[in-house]
C-alpha cells in the first residue's frame, strides 16, 4: 500500500487512521474537514475549563 492510499482513505473515505510508533499511537491522519468540524468543538471545551478554574480559583498563591 503507498502513502498516497492512505491519505486518500483519510480524505474521501473519511477514516481515522492511527499512525504508531512501537505500537503506541503517535499521530492520527483524518480528513480536513473533519478536523474543522472539531477545532471549534475543542475550544469550546477549553473555554469551559478556563471557566471552571477561574471559578475555583480562591485567590490564594504561593510564591517561589
Amino acid at each position: 500500500m503507498y502513502i498516497s492510499d492512505t491519505i486518500n482513505r483519510a480524505a474521501y473515505g473519511h477514516e481515522r487512521i492511527s499512525i504508531t510508533r512501537r505500537g503506541k499511537v503517535g499521530g492520527v491522519l483524518i480528513n480536513a474537514e473533519d478536523l474543522k468540524r472539531r477545532e471549534p468543538l475543542e475550544d469550546e471545551a477549553d473555554l469551559r475549563a478556563l471557566q471552571a478554574a477561574k471559578a475555583e480559583d480562591d485567590g490564594t498563591r504561593i510564591g517561589l
